[in-house]
């Protein structure tokens, strides 16, 4: 990214703060560390208080920090999930002692959020109401016809307020195998794959109502849409080259997921995905007047043909990552642009969309890019790290054990195909890790030497000998 470019950016950021300090509220304390660390930093976007589940490090530290696991000493799945409630007190002591009232950069409005603003703050997030209508899972079909999307492009549902049998199911949609989601929000309470009897148990414990859909045998897949208000009062959309994601890698002594934006598209799919978000972008303004960042998931199948599958209105899963495919090619992090459009603010220094999503397009089919990979504690019991020296650049010795080279924040501090990758996010050594709990995030940027995840459901070596190395730094402890 050139000198003049961040000096805009940086610029335009401070008018749409206006004096005021930035807060971060996201599970993970350092979740706009790509942006003021790495190459072309934005200092201006270094938080003046992190609330956050995990603790942050260096150079990636904000100005203050609260972190639910430095008052419960825990990391469980439990505790990633209700943290917020765990800090609100500790951070509102915090933030009376900001010299302004705050803007708050979080993904969506809630009570707890505007009463952590206060009188005078700012949430600069979607509305919570409307993000929940437009994530609507019984509504998602209905969402993508209005918005014009190509019926090769959309799976096979229905919508139901009551689960019928097996049988009417199949029916419905027409495979043996059907889907069954919970009609709330993408990734709220539940989707089951519905192959017998058994299924069906889980199924019908789901709250409706619900999105019965026809099951599509596929990669998951995902791509980041930023829509910014232009001056003739439409809106111009830009579209990030697509990644490949993985959910529920479960292998032995390997959990994770996470997304891979260095593995190749095919073009006619990457072109309908990107052709979807435009038109999605475009309906959510219209019906909603809503703008900013967004993730659309689809399927990828072996055939090559693509399938939208949800939406979620608010950042990518692997925010601190997803940010570094833009950099790549010189422009800054959506969530900059994403940012001053919550605040009102003008983006000036974005190029043209149709420019910006056609090589998006020619990217999307290179080998090469950033990839980023959750690892989960695969112990049965409680354990606590005795090992390693926190997060930072890592490489693998001749005996697969984890070496120290040196700090890091950002996943180009890797030079991931000499070797060596960016461990973000592990805990300090006085905290006690349940099973299932992050206990790290494997992060870099390859030419495409080196591959997270060989198929769906299945990690590749370079990521299976990495998560094994990082359980071994854990022992078990007294809970």
């Amino acid at each position: 990214m050139d000198d003049a470019r961040t000096e805009t950016v940086h610029r335009e950021l401070l008018t749409a703060l206006a004096g005021r300090p930035l807060v971060t509220v996201d599970r993970y304390g350092t979740t706009l560390r790509t942006c003021y660390t790495g190459p072309a930093p934005i200092e201006a976007l270094r938080p003046a208080l992190s609330i956050g589940c995990y603790s942050t490090w260096e150079p990636a530290m904000p100005g203050m920090v609260v972190a639910a696991e430095d008052r419960t000493q825990v990391r469980s799945v439990a505790e990633r999930q209700g943290w917020l409630r765990r800090v609100r007190h500790d951070a509102a002591r915090h933030l009376v002692k900001l010299d302004r009232p705050p803007v708050l950069a979080t993904w969506c409005t809630g009570v707890q959020l505007r009463e952590l603003a206060g009188p005078g703050g700012t949430v600069a997030a979607i509305d919570a109401g409307v993000r929940d209508m437009i994530e609507a899972r019984h509504l998602f079909d209905d969402l993508l016809r209005a918005a014009g999307v190509p019926a090769v492009a959309r799976i096979r549902c229905v919508p139901a307020d009551r689960l019928p049998g097996l049988a009417e199911l199949r029916r419905s949609v027409g495979t043996e195998r059907v889907v069954v989601q919970a009609g709330g929000p993408s990734g709220g309470r539940g989707t089951v794959i519905v192959s017998g009897d058994e299924d069906m148990g889980r199924a019908v414990r789901l709250l409706g109502p619900y999105r019965v859909a026809a099951f599509v045998e596929g990669w998951p897949c995902a791509v980041t849409v930023l829509g910014v208000p232009n001056d003739a009062g439409g809106l111009d959309v830009y579209v990030d080259r697509p990644s490949h994601g993985t959910t529920r890698v479960t292998e032995p002594n390997t959990a994770c997921d996470g997304h891979d934006w260095s593995r190749p598209w095919p073009a006619p799919a990457a072109a309908l995905l990107i052709e979807c978000a435009e038109r999605v972008a475009l309906w959510a303004w219209r019906r909603y007047g809503v703008a900013g960042l967004f993730t659309l998931d689809a399927l990828l199948t072996p055939s090559e043909r693509v399938y939208l599958s949800g939406i979620k209105w608010r950042h990518h899963d692997s925010p601190e990552v997803a940010g570094v495919s833009q950099q790549l090619i010189g422009v800054p992090p959506f969530v900059l642009g994403h940012l001053a459009v919550m605040l009102g603010a003008r983006v000036t220094w974005l190029a043209d969309p149709q420019e910006f999503n056609h090589i998006s397009l020619l990217r999307a089919t290179q080998r090469g890019g950033p990839f980023s990979v959750r690892v989960r504690l695969t112990h049965e019991g409680p354990m606590r790290l005795v090992a390693g020296q926190g997060p930072g650049v890592y490489h693998l010795d001749h005996a697969d054990r984890l070496r120290w080279k040196r700090p890091g924040a950002h996943p180009s501090d890797a030079h991931v195909d000499q070797g060596e990758f960016l461990l973000a996010d592990l805990p300090g050594p006085d905290i006690v890790c349940h099973p299932g709990a992050d206990v790290a995030t494997i992060e870099g940027v390859t030419e495409g030497a080196v591959e997270p995840f060989h198929g769906p459901g299945r990690a590749s070596p370079f990521t299976r000998r990495v998560a094994t190395a990082v359980g071994e730094l854990f022992q078990p402890c007294d809970p």
